[in-house]
Parts: C-alpha cells; structure tokens; sequence
C-alpha cells in the first residue's frame, strides 16, 4: 500500500486501494457520455515483435470508455504495417492507424518543411504530435491519454487511472501524469533516480527562487512517459522531438497551467519495460544521449524562465550535481538492503560518472547554440500557416487505413508505389 503524503506542489493520487478497477471502469464509462478520450499508441514496429504490445492490445480489447485509439506506427514496411493492424482487429473501440512511412504522411512532412515548419526527426516526440494533430482534427475529443508500447506488465488499471482525474466532471484537472515504481530483483530508473533528480535539487541551490524547479520536483517520476490531459493543451503545447519529450511536456503544462490543475497518479505497483544500455563510450546511443537531451531541454527551459547559466554556474553546478548524486546512490543502498534487492554499487557509481559527462557535454552544447533545436511547433501555428492542414491530415490518415497504400519513402524502406 502507498503512502498519502503530498509532496511539493502538485497533487500526487495515491494508489490506496489496488481493488478499484471496475468502479472507475464504470464510472469513466458513464463519463464517457460527455467526455469523450483518445487514447495514442506511438510505437515503433519493433514493438510489435515483443510480448509488451501483445499485451497491451489484449488488454485495451476490453476497455470500453475510449472514443478513438491512435496507434501511431513508425519505422514499417507495408507488410510490417499490415501485420501491426493485424493486433488490434475486432476491437469494440475504433482504431486508426497513423502509418508515418507512408507517401501521404510523408507528403504532409514535406508540406510543413516547404512552409518553415519543421515537425521534427523521426521519433516519439513527432509521432505524438501528429495524433494529437489528428485527434484535434476530427474535433471528437475531449481528453488525451498516451502511454508507451513497451510495458511488460501492463494491465488496463494503468489506463483507467490516469484518465480518471481528467475525465472526472467533479475534479478540475487539465494535466495528469504517471508515476510508479520501477523494480524487480533491484532498482531500475537509472536516468530519473541518478539524473533528473539529483540535477533539479543541484539547480535548486543556484537558482533557489526558481518556481519551475519546485514544480519539476514535486513529481515523483518526471520521465514517465504515461499522461493524459485536455485536448485545448495538446493544442497550444510546444514539445522536443528528442528524448526531452517528456520534460518539455511538463515545461509546457507549467506555461499554460498553474499547478492547482496539475496532478499526478500512482499507477501500478510496479512498472517494468525495455532498459536501455548505459553507451557510457558513446553519446550518440542509450542512457547517454537521453541525458545530453533531457539537460539541453533544462537548461533552455531554465533560461526562458530568467535563469542565467554561464560557465562559472555551470562548473558549480557539475560539483553540486556529482555531491547530489553520490548521496543518492547512498540512499538507495540503504533502501535496497532493507527490502532486500540486490545493488551495484559499482554499476550506479559508473551512471553517475556518465550523466556527469553528460552535463558537461549539454552545458557546453548550450553555451554554444542557447537556442538549439527549435521544438515542434504547436498546432495553432501550422493551422495558421497551412489553413486546411487538418483536412489533409485526415485525407492522409484515411487513405492509410482504407488499405491503399503501399509505402512512403521513410528512413530505412524500400520503395513501393501509393495509390492513395
């Protein structure tokens, strides 16, 4: 059983009772009436080859309170793509597929770059925003929920309860995100336990006046990438195409939100999905470059709010980061012994000594460019220069799952010919 403690200054919902699912099954049903949810599956083919999206398709079969579930599929060929619509047949929600490599989703791409709108590399951060773009367009959803398609352990409560506390008409929440714990015979959650963590109390002591910071730390897992909110945010949010996708996600909800309508949910007793390798030698893969990522979007975050970070902060902040760090692998040995897990503490001292470099490496990469990559923009700005680009959106969308494409011409795929 979790605690009931509230920390920091957004509402944390306890998982209190672990019997509850047919009540708020029944409830987010009867709310469903009036509000309705689209659910987004962004999710690369891979995925398909693994028990988590079995899962997962066999789970969401018997959901019943969803208007539209997106599975946003990148990274196909044609017969890969088919095969992935293959898991979600006979599903009593409706189900659309936004097949990313195809010519009219990749038509639409080049649409956006011609304009001066750049939509981002492949990846997440692209694929979520292009459901959010086609929910928006159909005009038929209230809220928005994501969660990712690698979750071993899934079970449809997870989705229950983190659409609750937005689709409630009696709670007044506009942003809901997940957290959990991430266990099995030892602790997992290297980048949000050595990283995230210690890095925002490290920024605190430089920038002790900063509201984001309280904000960021009042969330127990801020790397979750499970949340729901209301489509208005979907469409005014800004988010990074990178692996800082979900931290700008809460730079975002912060800009448009006040904390009072911000809340977070426990989720699952534990939560167990693919790990990613360490790539301490290599910036470019694994742990390495999600935390290159997550800093950069930090610290351009920070600075939009008034923070000023020069070198003379940044050496300090490297001190303060490794002295956080080392005192939170401590705490965690302690943790771990009592419930008897096993701990490396070799491995988590190796973690740490790699995110510092990453810190150098972004603090460095940002007093070169401050700007940086610029993120997605938000869905007023492309309605604004593309007036009819729902339209297109929902062309393309509908030419892909009435079968008649083939194939487009994304990274990695041959080519084949599209009728749509």
């Amino acid at each position: 059983m979790a605690d009931f403690y509230q920390t920091g200054v957004v509402t944390t919902l306890h998982r209190l009772n672990p019997d509850g699912l047919d009540r708020l099954e029944r409830e987010l049903e009867r709310f469903s009436a009036d509000v309705s949810v689209g659910l987004v599956l962004p999710a690369l083919y891979s995925e398909f080859k693994t028990p988590a999206m079995r899962r997962i398709a066999s789970e969401l079969r018997t959901v019943h309170y969803l208007h539209d579930i997106v599975v946003v599929l990148g990274r196909a060929n044609y017969s890969e793509y088919q095969h992935a619509r293959s898991f979600f047949e006979d599903f009593e929600s409706p189900v659309t597929f936004m097949w990313v490599d195809s010519e009219p989703m990749q038509r639409l791409l080049r649409l956006l770059e011609q304009n001066g709108i750049s939509a981002g590399a492949d990846g997440k951060g692209r694929s979520c925003w292009l459901a959010y773009g086609y929910l928006l367009a159909t005009g038929a959803c209230d809220v928005i929920a994501l969660h990712d398609c690698d979750i071993l352990n899934y079970t449809r409560e997870l989705l229950a309860r983190l659409c609750y506390p937005v689709v409630n008409p009696n709670l007044e929440f506009e942003f809901c995100k997940g957290y959990y714990a991430r266990v099995t015979d030892r602790m997992h959650g290297r980048v949000t336990r050595l990283f995230m963590t210690p890095l925002i109390r490290a920024l605190q002591g430089l920038a002790p006046s900063c509201d984001f910071l309280h904000f960021l730390d009042s969330f127990r897992y801020p790397l979750a990438g499970e949340f729901a909110m209301k489509a208005e945010l979907a469409r005014a949010n800004r988010i990074p195409g990178d692996w800082g996708l979900e931290l700008g996600a809460l730079a975002e909800v912060y800009r448009k939100c006040t904390p009072a309508r911000t809340c977070q949910v426990d989720l699952a007793d534990n939560y167990e999905h693919k790990h990613q390798a360490l790539s301490a030698g290599d910036r470019s893969q694994g742990l390495r470059k999600m935390t290159i990522d997550i800093a950069n979007c930090l610290f351009r975050t920070l600075a939009s709010e008034g923070v000023v970070l020069g070198p003379d902060e940044f050496r300090t902040l490297e001190i303060r980061y490794l002295r956080m760090a080392e005192d939170t692998i401590r705490r965690y040995y302690a943790d771990a012994l009592l419930n008897g897990l096993k701990f490396d503490l070799h491995a988590e001292e190796l973690a740490v000594n790699t995110f510092a470099k990453s810190l150098r490496e972004a603090a460095r990469a940002y007093l070169e460019d401050p700007l940086g990559a610029p993120l997605i923009p938000n869905w007023n700005r492309v309605v604004a220069a593309i007036p009819d680009f729902f339209e297109r959106l929902l062309d393309a969308v509908s030419a892909t799952n009435r079968d008649t494409c083939r194939i487009g011409s994304g990274p990695g795929v041959a080519a084949e010919v599209c009728v749509a």
